[in-house]
């Protein structure tokens, strides 16, 4: 590590969706909701303020096709310096979703594509980056979280199909935390409500940078109420470059 130049060699991102937004229509593109935290998506959707809760919650409804989703994202984030994000979360309607909490490399800012996809019995592995986060999938035949290390568009780390959590399973309109670790050797850990699902020793290259995501996949032709109570994430800046 190069010698410190700064006090400001934390980096961090916080959104605890306090400021009322009021309620628009958001198209294409990137949406700046503040605090560090930016809102990508396939297709248009609204956001909503949640007038019945109290810590600031914001709602994101996506729009009414199947594969149609919304991304919260922030970054990019260096895995030789270490990261972590968390985020605190619920699908308040149906739970036809495919969910995915953590830190990916690869994520198109115009039509993102959710990293890890459950569906039957398969973990596919999207995308030609690298991956570790928590993986939720209606289309998956047992249902519950799954931890996930991937990386072009393979698993890595024993992560073949995921670990399956005994973690609770998400229902509606029930909170859950996800946190997701990136450390600076490649290899990380993935928690759901403070629970270790798994530490994967290695299998990210540590010189490859990542965003910080959660992002929320309609399974079927209808449109997904997503509740978001925060969004977190930390690095550190390289002084080398």
């Amino acid at each position: 590590m190069a010698e410190i130049q700064s006090q400001f060699g934390k980096l961090e991102v916080w959104n605890d969706f306090l400021a009322p937004q009021g309620d628009l229509t958001w198209g294409t593109g990137v949406v700046e909701l503040g605090g560090g935290v930016a809102m990508v998506s396939v297709n248009e959707g609204t956001i909503n303020d949640v007038a019945d809760e109290g810590g600031g919650v914001l709602q994101f409804l996506t729009d009414t096709g199947d594969n149609d989703n919304v991304c919260l994202i922030s970054g990019k984030f260096e895995a030789s310096e270490g990261a972590v994000m968390e985020a605190r979360f619920k699908v308040a309607d149906d739970l036809g979703v495919g969910i995915f909490a953590g830190f990916s490399e690869t994520m198109a800012l115009d039509t993102p594509v959710v990293p890890a996809e459950f569906a039957t019995t398969t973990m596919t592995y999207n995308g030609t980056g690298g991956m570790v986060g928590a993986q939720y999938d209606t289309d998956g035949t047992t249902d519950g979280w799954r931890a996930v290390m991937g990386d072009g568009g393979a698993a890595v780390a024993s992560s073949a199909n995921g670990i399956l959590s005994t973690a609770t399973a998400p229902s509606a309109d029930q909170w859950q935390i996800v946190r997701a670790h990136l450390n600076p050797d490649g290899s990380g850990e993935v928690y759901v409500d403070g629970k270790l699902i798994k530490k994967f020793t290695a299998g990210l290259t540590a010189t490859d940078l990542f965003y910080a995501v959660l992002i929320v996949e309609n399974r079927t032709a209808a449109a997904r109420e997503v509740e978001v109570d925060y969004f977190y994430a930390r690095g550190n800046r390289d002084w080398n470059q």
